[in-house]
């Protein structure tokens, strides 16, 4: 087996991190697969002669050349920026990802990378993910692509996508799973204490960090419902509180928020619940009644619907001390 060639594509303002992430992980599993294995050849290219990463590193980099996997990392998306002028000033770079998607390359974004991807037309008619806080942001400026914003690493016919920053380590050990096999995965990601076992981000979303969309109305019948989490759910007594219809209610509040105040306070009940499982000894069952759920069961389940997990995992991975 020759050495898989992989190319990193740095650009002004990308994450430094990010940019030698995933080489250091393979050249970690080079050194645990042994001499006899052929191990990976990584370069840093950019069809610039000079690169200023995120902080003001300074970046050594090749001319672009061929490779069989392309690596886009991601750069800082501070709010308010503007995202067209942004990957106009890299038009050189989105240019660059076509010509090595043309030529049959692999290509791979790490989180907001994928915005790139995009620009370059490669998001088109496929399945994508990108970090959770922008995954909706992506699926508005590519509207033909299909955003999965739960998933960790998406791969859709040569093109990959990933979650926020730690997922390249997600991406990085399936490289090596195929290229090198599962015991050398297995055992990089304990050298490197990499957790190998993660399957979604939806246990690390924080709807507070959201765009919270809806005006006036919506918002007054959010709060209402976030004030009454444990109270049983009655879409009449809600409109009778608004003065209006339930027709009106659902219509209203699905023009403002593109949703139902049903899926509004199911998504509350599990943020508090997250909430509680982290910083209290509380029982599921306790929880469960909590945040308006008399059936532990059902709550299990729209739980796990909501975090991929079931509570006592969540609670496992994510638990910060009793408070």
């Amino acid at each position: 087996m020759s050495a898989l060639r992989v190319g990193v594509l740095a650009y002004p303002g990308c994450f430094a991190s990010e940019v030698f992430g995933i080489p250091d992980l393979l050249t970690m599993a080079t050194h645990v697969a042994g001499p006899e294995h052929a191990g990976y050849e990584v370069a840093v290219v950019s069809p610039r002669l000079r690169v200023t990463a995120s902080g003001g590193a300074a970046l050594a980099v090749s001319p672009p050349r061929e490779a069989d996997v392309l690596v886009v990392p991601g750069f800082e998306l501070l709010p308010g920026l503007d995202m067209d002028a942004k990957l106009a000033r890299l038009a050189p770079e989105t240019a660059a990802i076509r010509s090595y998607a043309a030529a049959g390359t692999a290509v791979v974004s790490l989180c907001v990378g994928a915005f790139l991807l995009a620009e370059a037309g490669l998001l088109d008619r496929r399945r994508a993910t990108t970090s959770w806080l922008f995954a909706d942001e992506l699926a508005r400026r590519c509207p033909e692509a299909d955003v999965r914003p739960e998933c960790l690493v998406v791969t859709d016919r040569g093109v990959t996508t990933t979650a926020a920053f730690s997922a390249m380590y997600d991406f990085a050990l399936e490289l090596i799973r195929r290229h090198s096999g599962a015991g050398v995965a297995r055992a990089t990601a304990r050298v490197a204490l990499v957790d190998d076992a993660r399957s979604s981000q939806a246990p690390y979303v924080d709807a507070r960090l959201l765009p919270q969309p809806g005006n006036e109305f919506s918002r007054k019948v959010m709060r209402r419902l976030d004030q009454n989490l444990a109270e049983r759910y009655d879409l009449a007594a809600l409109s009778d509180a608004f003065h209006v219809s339930t027709r009106t209610l659902l219509r209203r509040f699905a023009d403002e928020t593109g949703r139902s105040p049903l899926e509004y306070l199911q998504s509350s009940r599990v943020r508090r619940a997250r909430h509680l499982l982290e910083t209290t000894d509380r029982t599921v069952a306790s929880i469960s009644t909590a945040v308006g759920y008399r059936d532990s069961g059902t709550f299990a389940a729209l739980f796990a619907k909501h975090t991929g997990r079931r509570p006592r995992d969540y609670r496992a991975s994510f638990r910060r001390g009793a408070g």
